[in-house]
């Protein structure tokens, strides 16, 4: 067959516009791969031309997967009638008189309290201790039954012995204690950095609504300092345990209590000896799983649905001491740079180069960030596609961190923060301050740690030091000797200090095989579920979290490697006053914990962990 008279008078017209008049049998060839090198261009070299609606994003099936909610099967009848029970106005009365109860027993936490038998003030948590034994029968069935061991006078650790010892316990935890705003009087390696007891935020009754103390209940919420941070958790458990007893039930997984009194200030005398006692009569990985209160780790609506972030990993912590020593000498004959200036010039530098928030792979928060794209229906498309394709594309990971940092909260959670927060020098106008000090807080990123952040604090001022003739001493080690070679002797001295730093924690398991997480993610959406009327319509997701402060379970971490941060609340329509005036906790938020903590203790005593 004669190809080449039948495609003489034929012109092929290419995509483009381009004309190709095929002459014989090797035009033909030449047509086709033409063609052939055009459509290669257009569909793989140059993937730029085609139009972004043709670029589906990859699926969502396995990325943050979800598990059904998850209900007691053995003790299912049990749990029913449990339920039932927490949507009765005469349960959710009672359970109002127990928090108020609480809420109306001081237990306030100052900055400078000293060690417990020296100071006072601790004692006001005596009353709260009684409190919690009770006066009504179940109460005191509940203290028969469980095993009560004071640590360091008002640390509480019960222990509910289980039929099974093969099974590891389970360990809840909460804290008794509100923080009170004090500049802190302390001994710290500077003697200028101290302050009489002032308070910064006093608590004043006309500032609230009911006053702080009177766990008052408006027949929605109980108002008061502790009502949600963290009395609730401590009634919530108490209050579960209690009702548990009266069924009759009968645990085969040991469950344990671990309730400190200073968490707001650290922890020390509180978490800090209980978390020993319990290793010390458990041993080491001993726990089946841990849950402690987590702040605001609770559940809030996200782009559109509702998500329920469990923390399962915590940032790092360090105070960085900046102090600055130069001559003195009277205000009217002044050098260049008062040592206050130099310290000024130091935090404006640190300031302008503050850590860059990044986010990475295998981190919580892009897991988080992975679960609002998988199920939040209404996440900007192209934040969507940006985190879908981060995994396989470094180009898109970077896309999705400049969109997600623009968020504040995001940002901090993503990555190591920095707060000058303390400040302090000069005594009189007319007298150059020999001696200035400034403290820099940092909350450390889970993929940095403590000595990459103190590091990059001393480079960081030890370029500006120079300029000013300061000899540089950074966490005991001489970094500079003298700057100047025409001086006798530097001006004057920088030293940094970290008296008090905390590594971030370990990361919790989260992914597939990872029984403790399932278990409480189930958890969580069976007690969501039965506290509406209206689940049908409702769906929560669970994500995992992060705290972006501290809590009681850096004393825990040899316990197990299963800790979660988390306190069933409802944030949707805020955080209820935490840490601020008119404190409070809606009614049924506060039932709904303690469904919350009836499933989860239902749930583990028939789970395989």
């Amino acid at each position: 067959m004669d190809l080449s008279s039948k495609s003489k008078s034929k012109a092929d017209t290419l995509p483009g516009g381009t004309t190709l008049r095929p002459r014989g049998r090797w035009g033909f060839v030449l047509t086709v791969v033409a063609l052939a090198a055009l459509l290669r261009f257009i569909f793989i070299s140059a993937p730029l031309v085609r139009h972004s609606c043709m670029q589906a994003p990859p699926s969502t099936a396995a990325v943050c997967p979800q598990g059904s909610l998850l209900v007691p099967s053995k003790n299912g009848a049990l749990w029913t009638d449990l339920t039932a029970l927490h949507a009765t106005t005469v349960f959710r009365d009672r359970a109002v008189a127990q928090l108020s109860a609480a809420v109306q027993i001081p237990t306030e936490t100052f900055d400078n309290m000293g060690p417990i038998d020296e100071d006072e003030r601790w004692m006001s948590r005596e009353p709260f201790i009684e409190h919690l034994k009770g006066g009504v029968p179940a109460s005191c069935r509940r203290h028969a039954t469980l095993e009560l061991q004071k640590v360091n006078t008002c640390g509480l650790f019960y222990t509910w012995q289980g039929s099974d010892t093969s099974l590891k316990p389970l360990l809840l935890m909460g804290h008794y204690g509100e923080y009170i705003y004090f500049l802190r009087r302390r001994a710290l390696p500077y003697p200028l950095l101290y302050a009489d007891v002032v308070p910064v935020a006093p608590l004043s009754a006309d500032q609230w609504t009911f006053p702080p103390y009177s766990g008052h209940f408006d027949g929605e919420s109980v108002w008061g300092r502790g009502s949600s941070d963290d009395k609730s958790g401590v009634i919530g458990i108490m209050m579960t345990i209690e009702v548990l007893l009266e069924k009759g039930f009968t645990p085969a997984r040991t469950v344990v209590l671990s309730f400190g009194f200073d968490e707001e200030v650290g922890g020390p005398q509180g978490a800090g000896h209980l978390g020993p006692a319990l290793l010390e009569r458990f041993g080491p990985d001993s726990f089946a799983m841990v849950v402690d209160e987590g702040g605001t780790t609770g559940f809030s609506e996200t782009f559109g649905a509702i998500f329920a972030t469990p923390g399962v990993a915590e940032k790092g912590f360090v105070d960085v001491h900046m102090e600055v020593k130069t001559p003195g000498g009277h205000s009217s004959v002044p050098p260049a740079h008062t040592s206050i200036g130099i310290l000024a010039a130091l935090i404006v530098h640190l300031e302008s180069n503050a850590p860059v928030s990044t986010l990475e792979l295998g981190t919580p928060t892009f897991e988080m960030a992975a679960c609002f794209a998988a199920h939040a229906p209404d996440i900007p498309l192209k934040l969507k596609r940006a985190i879908l394709r981060a995994p396989k594309s470094k180009k898109a990971l970077r896309a999705a961190e400049e969109l997600l940092v623009q968020d504040k909260m995001f940002r901090a959670m993503v990555g190591t923060t920095q707060a000058v927060d303390i400040i302090r020098g000069g005594v009189k106008s007319n007298a150059l301050p020999e001696q200035v000090a400034a403290v820099v807080n940092h909350r450390i990123a889970t993929q940095s740690s403590v000595n990459a952040t103190i590091t990059r604090d001393a480079e960081l001022v030890r370029e500006l030091a120079a300029r000013f003739n300061l000899s540089v001493t950074a966490y005991g080690e001489l970094l500079t000797p003298a700057l100047d070679a025409e001086a006798a002797a530097t001006y004057g001295t920088l030293e940094l200090s970290a008296p008090l730093a905390i590594e971030p924690a370990p990361i919790t398991p989260s992914g597939r095989g990872a029984a403790p997480y399932a278990l409480l993610a189930g958890t969580i959406k069976a007690t969501f579920n039965a506290a509406r009327k209206d689940a049908k319509s409702k769906e929560i997701f669970v994500a995992p979290g992060i705290m972006s402060g501290n809590t009681d379970t850096r004393y825990y971490w040899k316990l197990t490697p299963h800790i979660f941060r988390y306190n069933h609340g409802n944030f949707i329509r805020g955080i209820g006053g935490i840490h601020t005036v008119d404190e409070h906790i809606g009614a049924d938020a506060f039932v709904e914990m303690v469904t919350f903590f009836t499933t989860l203790i239902l749930n583990a005593d028939e789970a395989e962990m």
